[in-house]
């Protein structure tokens, strides 16, 4: 059996934006699993700074971390721009962010979690990693089909019967606020991983890096950056 395919105990592979969720995953599963391997997607998405945000955060991990940095395995990265062009969306085209006649906003990109979750089990199948996490969150986000908990349980259930193994998607973060997920972070690395957070992590839909929030960069009224400004003040107020 090659180098690849060994399977080391409790091993994982988080699926990784670079933003605020799944740096905090990210955190969660190195607590936990011995051997942590991340994966991105390159969906053609506007905000496509996320990519360059992920490995940032990546680093900075090991050093605000440095006791579990040798658990952090390799990273790969997806191309997936053929699927992001055919779930046309505001995150994949020039269009207005807003609700659309079905009561979605139009940042829904069609499938983007099963894609992302068929194509990480994949991975993971072939690299011997036993467990897949997500930052899918029902709690505190912008109304997405594909992050309820019941989506989830079911790819899991597809999963297992396609590839006729049992596979484990692990999501810590599905019933908190973005204030709990705030408190997370700090409670798995203290100030040092929040500021990381803050300062390397990318959640806005604009891709704006210019404007530097108390939260972190972004423009400050697209539905994501307004869900982490709230997350983030009422985490700070709590006594």
């Amino acid at each position: 059996m090659s180098d690849s395919l060994q399977k080391p105990a409790n091993s994982t592979l988080v699926l990784f934006s670079g933003g605020q969720d799944s740096a905090t995953c990210l955190a969660w599963a190195l607590a936990r699993h011995e051997r942590v391997e991340t994966v991105g997607f390159d969906y053609g998405q506007r905000h496509a700074v996320e990519m360059r945000a992920r490995l940032a955060v990546r680093e900075g991990m090991k050093r605000v971390l440095p006791g579990l940095a040798d658990r952090l395995g390799p990273d790969h990265v997806i191309d997936l721009t053929g699927y992001g062009r055919i779930a046309e969306s505001a995150l994949t085209a020039d269009k207005a962010i807003e609700m659309d006649a079905r009561g979605l906003p139009t940042t829904f990109v069609p499938g983007r979690n099963l894609v992302f979750l068929t194509v990480a089990a994949a991975l993971a199948d072939r690299r011997g990693l036993e467990v897949l996490v997500g930052g899918m969150c029902e709690t505190d986000y912008s109304g997405y089909p594909d992050c309820r908990r019941d989506t989830i349980d079911a790819m899991a259930r597809a999963l297992s019967l396609g590839l006729d193994r049992p596979v484990v998607i692990e999501t810590p973060l599905m019933a908190l606020t973005k204030a709990d997920t705030w408190a997370l972070a700090h409670e798995l690395g203290g100030q040092p991983l929040v500021d990381l957070i803050v300062e390397a992590s990318h959640t806005c839909y604009r891709g704006d890096r210019d404007n530097r929030q108390v939260w972190g960069y972004g423009c400050g009224d697209c539905p994501a950056c307004e869900l982490r400004a709230i997350g983030y003040g009422e985490w700070v107020a709590r006594p």
